[in-house]
């Protein structure tokens, strides 16, 4: 099978061989033309559009999955992580943060955060003298002495608190997915790095549909 995970800015795919990322806003058109069926998840209706106009039976998991929560509005990119963890707080670092709590398979709730590159444009725009390079190898015990320190303390701990209150309240282990989630690692105990997270809850939902329909 052929999987493909749609965000903001790029098309993800994974097959039996390889991953590959390609902006979703390039031309797709020359990709090649898979036989194995191909599954996808998508926050974004333009690069949809433009996957389907290039596969035609390509098959949307929101027409699969089967997650109950009483969360309103909860994207589907997060129902898919949640639908993995079923005990746990999901960290998803992608464009943007989000942060999920999953209790014995229940969804408690969750919040979103900007994402790190979001963070690095907004600076910037107040005024050219908060230009700055981010480190994530800041001390959050320590107050900074310099501008460049004070942003990026101001960043981090922004991110960091939040997802530490989720986690001190409830009591559950931490997983962090998402291309920018190794940069916080060293400010939490109790996590685990959870590479690809999207694409293996992809391969069970499918799995589990693929028993249910010969089953039928």
């Amino acid at each position: 099978m052929i999987l493909c995970d749609i965000g903001n800015t790029t098309f993800h795919f994974k097959t039996s061989k390889k991953n590959f990322k390609i902006k979703t806003n390039a031309d797709i058109s020359d990709l090649k033309d898979y036989k194995a069926p191909l599954y996808f998840v998508s926050v974004n209706e333009k690069a949809t559009a433009k996957l389907l106009k290039k596969y035609p039976r390509a098959i949307d998991l929101r027409d699969i999955i089967k997650f109950k929560t009483s969360y309103i509005g909860l994207g589907i990119d997060r129902q898919i992580v949640c639908n993995y963890i079923e005990h746990g707080i999901v960290v998803d670092m992608g464009s943007a943060i989000t942060v999920d709590a999953m209790k014995n398979k229940k969804h408690l709730g969750g919040f979103i955060l900007p994402g790190i590159d979001a963070y690095k444009r907004i600076y910037p725009q107040i005024s050219k003298k908060l230009s700055f390079k981010f480190k994530n190898d800041i001390n959050l015990d320590k107050i900074p002495l310099n501008t460049s320190d004070a942003i990026n303390y101001a960043i981090l701990d922004s991110i960091v608190l939040p997802i530490l209150k989720i986690y001190r309240n409830y009591n559950l282990p931490l997983y962090f997915t998402g291309g920018n989630c190794q940069l916080l690692l060293k400010y939490f105990e109790n996590k685990k790095y959870e590479k690809d997270l999207v694409f293996k809850s992809m391969k069970k939902i499918i799995k589990k549909h693929i028993k249910k329909e010969n089953r039928c």
